[in-house]
């Protein structure tokens, strides 16, 4: 028997279909429904629909706070992330002469991310405290007189733990980008006079776009998901946008933290969205 070429293509996608279907389309359409449901304030859903939920989250001075907060908490690591990324894999790649040594330096860059987030976070914590590293090296060479409180419990600290943590995520598409580009090109721009900054910004930097597109996606939409790195290294005193909807959910408040989910949410789209018109990833990929 002779399938049509659409059949074909959705056996194709069935296996696709039926992993998207119940752990993730399901549990979208849910939170969209409880967010234009009332609640019993007990936890419990009245099936009455109502924008009320949203009015509440989109007007809300606190929830700007938050959002601002949360955007500047998401530049500042994508700033960071992308500054290092970028040039740890342009070291790697054109550097490095050897390509099992530059694999081998590559997979040095993952160690630290075999063990779990918390620990990689909580380990900053003897570094940036009062008595810690940092502040006793500073104390011992006269160049401060009193510990920094900066370094911990700040937004700095919430920052450090979001570089340490999501930089390796700009480096893989990044240094998978470079990696393709035809080392004859550098060579003959290097031979027609190219200085090295022009290299880099003229050759190198576009023919990279498709890793920092990939590369900014992961690091903003885990920024924007993420409430635990601000908890802890901030000691309380910043908060998140998921951090607030999560304590929404503690108190039984469900309707409310699904519209600022599903604000949220749309909000990330819309990043990812602007980050991806920015250049082609199927094509580029594909050449």
């Amino acid at each position: 028997m002779i399938l049509s070429r659409p059949l074909v293509g959705w056996l194709y996608v069935s296996p696709l279909m039926l992993v998207l279907i119940p752990f993730f389309v399901l549990p979208i359409l849910v939170v969209l429904v409880a967010s234009v449901f009332e609640t019993d304030g007990f936890g419990g859903l009245i099936p009455t629909f109502t924008l009320a939920n949203y009015a509440t989250v989109l007007t809300s001075g606190l929830t700007f706070n938050l959002y601002l907060e949360t955007v500047q908490f998401t530049v500042l690591t994508w700033f960071f992330t992308l500054l290092l990324g970028f040039f740890i894999a342009y070291f790697l790649v054109f550097h490095v002469r050897n390509p099992l040594l530059a694999i081998g330096l590559f997979l040095i860059c993952t160690v630290p991310f075999w063990t779990s987030n918390i620990i990689r976070m909580i380990s900053w914590i003897p570094l940036l405290g009062k008595e810690g590293l940092i502040n006793s090296a500073l104390i011992k060479t006269h160049v401060v007189a009193q510990p920094l409180d900066v370094l911990l419990f700040s937004s700095l600290a919430v920052v450090i733990a979001y570089v340490h943590q999501l930089t390796i995520f700009m480096i893989v598409p990044i240094f998978n980008s470079m990696a393709r580009i035809d080392k004859r090109t550098i060579e003959a721009a290097r031979d027609a006079g190219a200085s090295r900054f022009d290299i880099v910004r003229l050759i190198v930097l576009p023919l990279s776009k498709t890793g920092i597109a990939l590369g900014s996606i992961f690091v903003v939409s885990i920024v924007m998901g993420d409430f635990f790195v601000v908890k802890v290294m901030s000691g309380g005193g910043s908060a998140s946008v998921v951090g607030a909807f999560y304590e929404d959910i503690g108190v039984l408040q469900y309707p409310t933290a699904a519209a600022s989910a599903t604000v949220l949410t749309i909000i990330v789209s819309l990043l990812v969205v602007a980050i991806l018109r920015t250049v082609d990833v199927r094509r580029e990929l594909t050449r």
